[in-house]
C-alpha cells in the first residue's frame, strides 16, 4: 500500500516530490513498466532507505531521483524546481549541484591523487581553483583522512577509498547524498565504519537517501520505502524510530 500521502511535510521542509511517477522502457517489441504511479515526499534532513527485490524498480527510482534519468509521465520537483522535463545540459547542472553520488564500485580515477579525485566535480562545476582548495580539504577533513590527499586509490583499502567517494560527493555542498549499496564491496566491519560516517553527516544535517537490499543497512536509516513491481509496497518509519 502506498502510504506516502499520510502526514505529507510542509512545503517549505520538502528535499524532493514525485507525484504520479511513471517510467516505461521500450525492449524490442515489449514494454517494461519499471515505476507506476509513485508518489512521494522526502523533507530536508530525512535518512531515508530505499529497498525491494531485483525488478521491484528501485534502481529505476534512483536514477530518477539523482536526475540520471527522467519520468515518462508524472511530475518531479527537487528542492522546488521541476525536472522532469530538463534536457540533458539542464539535468547534468542539477546533479553536479544538488545530488552527490556514492556507488557501491567508488568510481574514482585510479590514476589521480585523493586531492584530484575529490576535486573532480568542482571543476566540471566551474568553480574557481581559488576556492576549490578550501571545499576539497574541508571535505576530506569530514571523511577522515587529511593525511591521505597525496595518496592514489590503490594505495588505500576500499573502506578508504569509499569514504574517498563521500567527500567528493560531500565537496559540492548538495542538497541529497544518494548512496548506492555504499557496502556492497566491503567486508562488514569496514561497512560499519562506512555506515557510522553517513549517520554522523545526518546528524550533522545532511539529507541521505540509501538504496539497499540489506535489512541490517536499512536499519541505519530513520524511514523506509519498499517497492514491489514498481509500485511503493510500504512506507514507514524505521522500527523503534520516529520519522
Amino acid at each position: 500500500m502506498d502510504r506516502s500521502s499520510d502526514n505529507l511535510p510542509a512545503a517549505g521542509d520538502t528535499a524532493l516530490s514525485l507525484r504520479d511517477v511513471y517510467k516505461t522502457y521500450v525492449v524490442g517489441t515489449d514494454e517494461v513498466h519499471a515505476l507506476r504511479g509513485v508518489s512521494l515526499d522526502i523533507r530536508r534532513n530525512e535518512y531515508v532507505a530505499i529497498m525491494g527485490p531485483s525488478g521491484s524498480g528501485k534502481s529505476t527510482l534512483m536514477n530518477v531521483i539523482g536526475c540520471l534519468d527522467v519520468p515518462t509521465s508524472g511530475t518531479y520537483s527537487l528542492e522546488g524546481q521541476m525536472v522532469a522535463n530538463l534536457d540533458e545540459y539542464e539535468l547534468a547542472d542539477i546533479r553536479n549541484q544538488q545530488i552527490g553520488f556514492v556507488f557501491q564500485t567508488f568510481n574514482l580515477i585510479p590514476r589521480a591523487n585523493i586531492f584530484h579525485n575529490v576535486e573532480l566535480p568542482l571543476i566540471y562545476a566551474g568553480v574557481p581553483r581559488s576556492q576549490r582548495r578550501e571545499r576539497v580539504e574541508r571535505a576530506i577533513e569530514r571523511v577522515g583522512l587529511a593525511n591521505r590527499v597525496k595518496h592514489k586509490p590503490n594505495e588505500l583499502s576500499g573502506g578508504q577509498r569509499q569514504r574517498v567517494a563521500i567527500a567528493r560527493a560531500l565537496v559540492g555542498e548538495p542538497s541529497i547524498i544518494l548512496a548506492d549499496e555504499p557496502t556492497g564491496n566491503l567486508d562488514s566491519k569496514t561497512g560499519d565504519e562506512i555506515m557510522t560516517l553517513l549517520d554522523e553527516l545526518h546528524r550533522a544535517g545532511q539529507t541521505i537517501i540509501l538504496v539497499t537490499h540489506e535489512d541490517y543497512i536499512a536499519e541505519h536509516a530513520h524511514r523506509v520505502i519498499r517497492l514491489k513491481d514498481g509500485v511503493i509496497e510500504s512506507d514507514a518509519p524505521t522500527a523503534g524510530r520516529a520519522v
